[in-house]
């Protein structure tokens, strides 16, 4: 009885850990269940792909928010697209720049689906480290006597017996449809039983792939599903990537169709959840921005009150006249005495909008003067 040493220029930094995870949940499913019992692995695999997405809970909420943010910014960049079409170097370093503004990062949004990946692929090899009576690629060719009594990563030499007499009505969880080798390993083995068990497996996973595709096109705006390789990419989500869970579930074993299956059906849950979180916080978002809107306006009958802005100290209204410019512009045309300003002598007159004045500043015989801006007023010489 011997474990696999860690082999450090080997992708043994990923098969250790999933195989560890794996392993604390099959000896707490087996510790009920029974050690060779089929839905005691199942149940593993399953708990497995729980505890990675509870770890990517947090990246996941990040990557809905930067796709909400990235269709709320395409107006912008398809403004920017059309400004610099000709120029693509300053086109990219401007949609580089409004992104930083908006602490926009594309690298956060792909992180749940690049933290996946390596660990599909080590649970796929540690279910194919079970049985190596096959041989293959990255696989030693092993006797039946041998396989039984050499240990997987984490898991012991008993543990892979087990995991090799576990089957459903002589379907083993680590056996696929299509098999043709290694069937020696299994104390019992029906490829009918395969198919029975794997078939239906094989559907429902196809189907949950599809509904959580359809989950996220439908939540995406219509400028953005407009987009041609937006498009694309959402025909490739809904029926390519189904269909190809289907097509390729008979060449999978039992067990990484288990793990589709059920990081399909976590993904669809966790989905609607963080959906409905976010649409909650939008929400309260704009009752609090009505609330305000609505705090801040006057009781019916009466005039606005504006908040009274600060003139600086160096500056001292005089006198003001209602004026029209040539282009019909109404202006307000007040004398200011600054003390601060080096050039011209005294007295400025600064010309303002009406828009741009305070309510108590725009009637025709006003009592007090609050410009609303101070900075924008443009001094000229008398």
């Amino acid at each position: 009885m011997s474990l696999l040493p860690f082999d450090f220029v080997s992708l043994d930094i990923v098969y250790y850990p999933v195989s560890w995870i794996m392993w604390v949940w099959y000896k707490l499913f087996a510790a009920v269940l029974g050690p060779s019992n089929f839905f005691a692995w199942a149940l593993s695999v399953m708990f497995l792909v729980f505890t990675l997405r509870a770890l990517l809970y947090k990246p996941f909420v990040r990557q809905i928010r930067t796709t909400r943010q990235m269709q709320e910014l395409q107006p912008r960049i398809k403004a920017l697209q059309r400004k610099y079409g000709k120029d693509r170097q300053r086109m990219a370093l401007e949609i580089q720049k409004l992104q930083r503004e908006h602490g926009f990062n594309p690298i956060l949004g792909c992180l749940p689906m690049f933290a996946q990946i390596p660990v599909f692929l080590g649970l796929y090899h540690a279910l194919r480290s079970f049985n190596r009576t096959t041989g293959g690629f990255g696989q030693p060719h092993m006797s039946v006597t041998e396989n039984r009594m050499t240990g997987n990563y984490v898991f012991t030499s008993v543990d892979v017996g087990h995991f090799l007499d576990a089957n459903l009505w002589g379907a083993p969880i680590g056996a696929y449809m299509t098999q043709r080798s290694g069937l020696d390993a299994f104390i019992d083995f029906s490829r009918p039983a395969v198919i029975l068990v794997g078939g239906p497996m094989m559907i429902l996973a196809g189907i949950a792939t599809y509904f959580n595709s359809r989950a996220s096109v439908n939540r995406q705006s219509a400028e953005a599903a407009a987009n041609p390789q937006t498009a694309l990419m959402n025909k490739l989500a809904l029926y390519v990537f189904p269909f190809g869970v289907i097509v390729g579930g008979p060449f999978l074993p039992l067990a990484i169709i288990l793990y589709w299956f059920s990081n399909n059906i976590w993904t669809f849950g966790q989905q609607h959840y963080v959906f409905a979180m976010i649409d909650k916080e939008d929400e309260a978002k704009r009752q609090k921005a009505i609330e305000r809107r609505t705090a801040n306006a006057p009781a019916p009958g009466s005039k606005p009150k504006c908040a009274t802005k600060t003139v600086p100290a160096s500056v001292n209204v005089s006198s003001k006249s209602t004026v029209v410019s040539d282009d019909g512009t109404k202006f307000v045309s007040q004398k200011v005495d600054s003390t601060d300003i080096d050039w011209g002598t005294g007295v400025k007159t600064a010309n303002i909008p009406i828009d741009e004045l305070d309510c108590a500043s725009q009637d025709n015989n006003p009592t007090s003067y609050t410009p609303r801006l101070v900075s924008r007023i443009k001094k000229r010489k008398r």
